[in-house]
């Protein structure tokens, strides 16, 4: 591995925060592209920042991407419930996939989970993030479809699909 995972420093929000924001537009994963909501909590890694864990993987370069480790239930969570921790916003820029950052970053996760006592993590992904599906079935997560969930009311085709792993 010739990066790095650790928490990201304020003076890396900004970066990190366009790089997580280019990798949802880049990759179609924003329902209304440049005017979507959701683009700006993307780009607020100081406001996940207050509330979890960002972390960063960097190499010599700089930034290749970035999650968010939520360890329990509070303001940056979704879904998790007692006990269980949450993973969120994982992205890797494009020009730095295929080195193994964003499988890192979830592993990272998963050991801080672990070092939580936590019994369980949790995640949501869209359908279209096969890649990311991938690593998470890897490491060991499971479909909980059960736990699929609207965040958009007034557009009910939109489904977050939910993996959970327990530890």
């Amino acid at each position: 591995m010739d990066f790095q995972i650790r928490p990201a420093e304020p003076i890396e929000y900004e970066e990190l925060g366009e790089i997580t924001a280019q990798a949802y537009l880049q990759d179609d994963l924003l329902t209304f592209g440049e005017s979507d909501w959701y683009l700006g909590e993307l780009r607020d890694v100081a406001k996940r920042a207050a509330a979890a864990e960002v972390l960063v993987a960097v190499d010599h370069n700089g930034l290749l991407g970035g999650v968010t480790f939520v360890p329990s239930p509070g303001p940056m969570a979704d879904l998790a419930r007692p006990g269980e921790a949450e993973i969120r916003m994982l992205a890797v820029a494009h020009a730095a996939r295929g080195r193994g950052a964003g499988e890192a970053l979830v592993r990272a996760c998963i050991d801080r989970a672990r070092a939580a006592e936590c019994k369980g993590i949790v995640l949501s992904t869209q359908s279209l993030m096969r890649t990311a599906h991938r690593i998470y079935e890897r490491l060991g997560f499971t479909r909980a479809p059960e736990r699929d969930w609207n965040p958009i009311p007034e557009h009910p085709e939109f489904t977050l699909l939910t993996y959970q792993l327990t530890l």
